[in-house]
């Protein structure tokens, strides 16, 4: 009998409150701002607060922090809902933080009224400097002693855009005095002409995130509003943002943010990437954005199982890159189909062979009892790998060598006996001889070999192009790095191979298919292929190659 998976902490709590009849169900929300493509750290909040909802049956909005017109745009929007069904989840409502510009306005009109807001026409340098310091308090200046009548007309004034941007803001009024920075009268509104889009140019005044945040969980009554650590100190003025509209008191909860090896997580940072040409666009297969880890070929199921593995903490690490990797090989391992590709080819002519026949053979997948079995055309002239040849070869070498015996997988035994070269002494071709009693499944030859190498029929092959992917960058911990981090890009992390010689069955691969290369790596289809040019992404090598490199370090 499995042991009981432990609750984290979040779970705990939402347990209790259920439990004491606080709640009777729960509603989290994810709350993404639509100026970029979500990225792996994404990843981990979804799986959090969907399976939460999943797990106590409860609700989950898809609520877009659109609050902010020039940075924001539809393409965003477009492709966070598309992430999110892809890694498996469907939210209860779609809603945008514009839907509540009005009622937002109407709260900032409420705390005006109450003497909890003023407008300030300070510059943001001077406000900046008037908050004081962490040891230091602030100070308010004389706009802050405006009547609730001026702050009234000024607001509707700064609504109906007779100020330019940045001439003037909105302000809580709270405590200057706080040890929290966030509590020393933030701004809560500013002015913004630009065409949003949703609302268009209907508003020329837009709410901050820490007055729109808990104010949109309230109108959603929201139970439960998980937020990453870097929130803990906006938690005091979220709270009483709720306390002064005296809204419904939703809770705001926070865990550890994924930090990963080998990547960066800012999206400042990756749109920098893709604005410099540093990558080709938001799903470059080496980004950590999840639509580049779906082009790649990452199986949502391994990202899920990943999200599930490193677990919901209060306190901040660093995610071996590795981890994700290993969760994606255990998926692809059991569900890729195997194929046999040939990279730097060798041609092998076997001179007693003359007839051209189908070779059944084993499994599309040894780990899947239904994954079914395929032909593949055997003939006279096949290539290997060239690595797979040696012309002087040394003792324990198991591959073709002259005079040497080795398996062609599933098919027959051979026997290397000639090597042609060029003029320049380069060889060109093997020629052998195969055991015709030696045939996989049926050998009657008693002949017992070490080495089994793939090949592919050259009349047969289908020819394609496959792009070698790796890490991105070359350093464990990019955020820690001295200097410019686009400095630490690997220039291996992309090689491309324009020729590859592939057996026939990768003709009508499609798009959801996912490939063990045999002795390769796993593979999949990139959106650029067409049926004239099929291009292969390698999603991840067979084993973690880079844990050999950091042992030789």
């Amino acid at each position: 009998m499995s042991e009981e998976k432990s609750l984290n902490f979040i779970e705990e709590i939402i347990e209790q409150d259920l439990a004491s009849g606080k709640y009777s169900s729960i509603h989290t929300r994810f709350p993404p701002e639509p100026n970029g493509y979500l990225h792996i750290g994404h990843a981990k909040s979804i799986c959090l607060n969907f399976g939460l909802a999943n797990k106590y049956g409860g609700k989950v909005n898809l609520r877009f922090d659109d609050t902010n017109p020039t940075t924001e745009d539809t393409e965003y929007v477009q492709s966070i809902k598309a992430d999110v069904q892809w890694l498996g989840f469907n939210w209860t409502s779609e809603l945008y933080t514009s839907d509540y510009f009005e009622q937002l306005y109407e709260f900032a009109v409420s705390l005006i009224n109450k003497g909890l807001a003023y407008v300030d026409d300070s510059t943001s340098e001077v406000i900046a400097t008037q908050k004081g310091t962490p040891t230091q308090p602030g100070i308010r200046n004389e706009f802050s002693n405006r009547t609730v009548a001026e702050n009234l007309d000024l607001f509707i004034a700064m609504r109906a855009g007779k100020y330019k941007d940045g001439e003037k803001v909105l302000r809580a009024k709270v405590d200057m005095n706080s040890p929290n920075m966030h509590m020393r009268d933030p701004i809560i509104y500013r002015i913004k002409h630009a065409h949003h889009h949703r609302s268009g140019d209907a508003w020329c005044i837009y709410p901050m995130y820490d007055f729109a945040h808990g104010q949109s969980d309230a109108i959603e009554q929201i139970t439960h509003s998980i937020c990453t650590l870097e929130f803990i100190p906006h938690r005091e003025l979220y709270n009483w943002f709720i306390q002064q509209l005296n809204i419904f008191p939703s809770h705001q909860y926070e865990f550890a943010r994924l930090n990963m090896t080998y990547t960066v997580m800012s999206k400042r940072k990756l749109l920098q990437l893709v604005q410099d040409n540093c990558v080709t666009a938001w799903d470059d297969p080496r980004m950590p954005t999840i639509s580049a880890m779906r082009r790649r070929g990452y199986p949502a199921a391994a990202i899920r199982e990943f999200c599930d593995k490193i677990g919901i903490a209060k306190r901040e690490n660093l995610i071996d890159i590795g981890l994700l990797e290993f969760c994606v090989r255990e998926n692809l391992n059991k569900t890729a189909q195997r194929r046999m590709v040939v990279f730097d080819p060798l041609k092998v002519v076997i001179t007693n062979y003359e007839a051209a026949e189908e070779i059944l053979l084993s499994e599309n997948n040894p780990e899947d009892e239904h994954g079914g079995s395929r032909e593949v055309p055997f003939s006279r002239a096949l290539y290997i790998e060239r690595d797979d040849f040696m012309e002087v070869a040394p003792k324990k070498y198991f591959r073709l060598a002259p005079g040497q015996m080795v398996r062609l997988k599933s098919a027959y035994i051979i026997q290397c006996n000639e090597v042609i070269k060029d003029a320049e002494g380069n060889v060109t071709e093997v020629h052998c001889t195969y055991i015709p009693e030696s045939r996989s499944g049926n050998d009657t030859s008693g002949i017992h070999v070490k080495g089994t190498l793939h090949w592919v029929s050259i009349a047969h092959a289908v020819i394609a192009e496959v792009r070698m992917y790796d890490r991105l960058f070359t350093v464990e911990n990019v955020a820690e790095a001295e200097g410019d981090f686009k400095s630490y890009i690997n220039p291996q992390s992309l090689q491309v191979i324009e020729k590859v010689y592939a057996e026939p069955a990768l003709k009508n691969t499609t798009f959801e298919d996912r490939h063990q290369f045999i002795r390769k790596g796993y593979f999949c289809l990139d959106a650029v292929s067409s049926p004239d040019k099929l291009v292969f992404n390698r999603t991840v090598t067979l084993k973690d190659t880079w844990a050999k490199e950091v042992k030789k370090v």
